[in-house]
């Protein structure tokens, strides 16, 4: 999996769910916080007991790990049992004190006991076995959320692997999740940028898909690198006739940036891929938002407002990959070269074909006469030998431009 973040398991939540089902059990976490809960309501000893009878959370720390009979007896039979003095000396691990069964779901899935004579404990027992119950319950709701949410973080890790897709058995995972993969969605990437000095932890990527998931916007959000600050958003997007609407999803980046800058300590960049039909189009979708990633250097990024839209780069992303290649990426830039330390002329440069060679514009942004920006072009074509008004000396200083980060 592309992911790189562990997961918290669902055992460590206190309940298990296994296959389609739940199967609730208790363990000692969970049997801790009943003790200690009903001890600070109660001036009794407080034992938890499993399905098996095995006390595994007590106010006596000496009797955790023993076999309870009394317990058996509870669960067993689904009914309160009292235990005196006397029935105490005929079973094993078993001390003075009345012992509820715990229910969950109308199941009984372990005992609470409370130590004492019978007669002077039994008012606190349905007390008890309440707040035994409603933690049960509380921790219940938190492994189906916890599950809810690692198998859609999965599911959306799985949708962006690639040609490897096993599309009828991602589509029961969503079915039963309750995702429509039918939704047409782009895949695109946000990263978190760290301010100066500041060190980023994993609490700082569980805010931000805090933020990408709430309030509800049908993305399907996954933590993809912990390493690189990375969060994988399958965005639901809105079909037109010529394609889908950019505009209606630049409107929405702007509101997250707008979230982003007013609730949190740092900065994000993100980039969005292209729209491809089907489901093993959104790993193509996912590719087009990593490569512009990649492509696009942190000043042009900057200019950009940290939004990033493959169609605005798609030529940069194309060409990106030409730096594998040694000798073809030195030649791209090669114009380049002869332009180091001319900042004047790199920067009218660069200005020029982000106007698209609009010269009214260039000047307006550039704050300079019409003649100034002739000679300036008259200058870079010197010092290139490339010529404007030839459209493969034009392109090849384009391309150089691009190419030079």
């Amino acid at each position: 999996m592309p992911g790189e973040m562990g997961h918290t398991t669902l055992s460590e939540l206190g309940l298990e769910r296994v296959g389609h089902t739940e199967k609730t059990q208790i363990n000692s976490s969970i049997a801790r916080q009943i003790v200690d809960r009903a001890m600070k309501i109660i001036p009794f000893s407080v034992n938890v007991m499993d399905g098996n009878g095995l006390i595994i959370g007590s106010g006596d720390p000496t009797r955790l790990h023993q076999r309870h009979e009394g317990a058996l007896l509870a669960i067993n039979d689904n009914r309160t049992v009292e235990i005196d003095q006397a029935t105490a000396q005929h079973l094993t691990g078993v001390r003075p004190g009345v012992n509820i069964p715990i229910l969950f779901q109308e199941a009984p899935i372990g005992v609470v006991g409370i130590s004492g004579q019978p007669e002077k404990v039994r008012r606190y027992a349905e007390l008890v076995k309440m707040a035994a119950e409603l933690i049960i319950e509380q921790a219940a709701l938190m492994n189906h959320v916890e599950w809810d949410k690692r198998h859609r973080e999965e599911l959306v890790l799985q949708l962006v692997q690639g040609p490897d897709l096993h599309e009828m058995h991602l589509r029961t995972i969503a079915e039963r999740l309750g995702i429509d993969l039918s939704q047409p969605r782009i895949a695109s990437i946000v990263r978190v940028l760290p301010a100066p000095g500041q060190e980023l932890s994993l609490d700082h990527l569980q805010r931000l898909v805090h933020l990408l998931e709430f309030p509800e916007r049908n993305n399907l959000v996954g933590i993809s690198s912990v390493a690189r600050n990375e969060v994988i958003v399958l965005k639901p997007i809105t079909l037109n006739r010529t394609g889908w609407s950019q505009e209606l999803e630049r409107e929405r980046v702007a509101k997250l940036m707008e979230r982003v800058r007013r609730e949190t300590d740092f900065e994000i960049r993100i980039a969005l891929g292209g729209f491809y039909q089907g489901l093993s189009g959104l790993s193509q979708s996912y590719e087009t938002a990593k490569a512009t990633l990649e492509a696009v250097s942190d000043a042009d990024a900057e200019k950009s407002g940290h939004v990033l839209f493959y169609q605005d780069h798609t030529l940069a992303v194309l060409i990106n990959g030409l730096s594998g290649r040694k000798w073809r990426g030195a030649e791209l830039r090669r114009p380049m070269r002869a332009l180091e330390g001319k900042d004047v002329l790199l920067e009218t440069l660069a200005c020029f074909f982000r106007n698209n060679e609009d010269h009214i514009s260039v000047c307006a942004e550039l704050g300079i006469h019409r003649n100034s920006l002739r000679y300036r072009l008259k200058r870079i074509e010197e010092e290139t030998g490339l010529n404007f008004s030839n459209i493969g000396d034009k392109t090849r200083l384009y391309l150089a431009m691009l190419h030079q980060g």
